[in-house]
């Protein structure tokens, strides 16, 4: 529906008045009306998405809820139990699961992002729109997942009679910063990988090791303080910290870490978008 549209307004342009494509000269980062005119065309991309990942499922989106589930259920009897790696007091299970949602959405964003283009060349070959679509399209579809599963975290903050802090009006914006670095490092792998197919194998490795080091397992307190402010350069740590300051008051909202996490994150997500119209112009020559 969306190509025959496409098409349509070509024909009926050429009718009126002669139309000129050439390639925008200057420094092009995203031409945010251009994507607005594609709206229909984001809707259809991110609900193939959302299919693809649960059609002919026997469990259908209930995964979105058992992957961080379960694996909260195994790190609290490695990590808690058998390490006895300190929670700070909280209870091992809302610890990890609010630290396991957020970092979900990172990583299924990120390998969905970096694929996009590789995944999606018999479409972008064929005709055209802004190509900045299809990375950014996994990191919108992946919301579904995240509100899903985010939802029983309140659950459990309920059984271990917890409560929300007012910051919680505050989850807006550590979403916007897990979305920019997530698209952002998307926008960098998905340029790099049509030139180079082993980097989707690479970003599945790098997304392993950066959870060792986000604070998924292990709380913020023990990393040294002299350094902290340079962790904050690591967007996913104030987002993770931040979530459980918010969700159930575990620590002070680390304003620190979301602050330079905020702008890692801004300065990724323009970056790897200036990367990405530079190298835009040969992707279906070499895809």
């Amino acid at each position: 529906m969306v190509f025959r549209k496409l098409f349509v307004t070509e024909e009926t342009t050429h009718s009126n008045h002669k139309v000129i494509i050439k390639p925008k000269s200057g420094w092009q980062l995203i031409d945010w009306k251009e994507l607005l005119e594609y709206k229909d065309l984001f809707y259809f991309l991110i609900l193939r998405d959302i299919k693809s990942i649960y059609k002919q499922t026997v469990l259908g989106f209930s995964w979105a809820i058992l992957r961080p589930f379960i694996t909260m259920i195994i790190f609290q009897l490695v990590f808690n139990n058998l390490a006895n790696i300190s929670t700070d007091g909280s209870p091992g299970p809302i610890f990890y699961y609010s630290g396991l949602v957020p970092w979900m959405y990172f990583s299924n964003s990120l390998t969905r992002s970096t694929a996009s283009l590789i995944s999606g060349a018999g479409i972008f070959t064929k005709v055209y729109f802004p190509r900045l679509v299809l990375p950014i399209v996994p990191c919108l579809a992946s919301i579904v997942d995240f509100v899903i599963a985010m939802s029983i975290t309140f659950v459990l903050l309920l059984v271990y009679g917890l409560t929300p802090t007012i910051w919680l009006l505050f989850l807006p914006v550590l979403i916007l910063i897990m979305f920019f670095t997530a698209s952002g490092l998307g926008l960098w792998l998905s340029a790099l990988a049509v030139q180079y197919r082993d980097i989707p194998y690479g970003a599945q490795f790098l997304v392993s090791m950066l959870m060792w080091v986000a604070p998924v397992i292990w709380s913020i307190n023990q990393f040294p303080a002299t350094y902290r402010i340079y962790y904050g350069l690591y967007p996913m740590a104030g987002v993770i910290e931040g979530f459980r300051s918010a969700l159930y008051g575990m620590n002070a909202m680390p304003w620190d870490l979301i602050g330079m996490g905020a702008l890692s994150s801004i300065i990724i997500f323009i970056s790897g978008a200036y990367n990405f119209k530079r190298k835009e112009r040969s992707f279906a020559d070499v895809v």
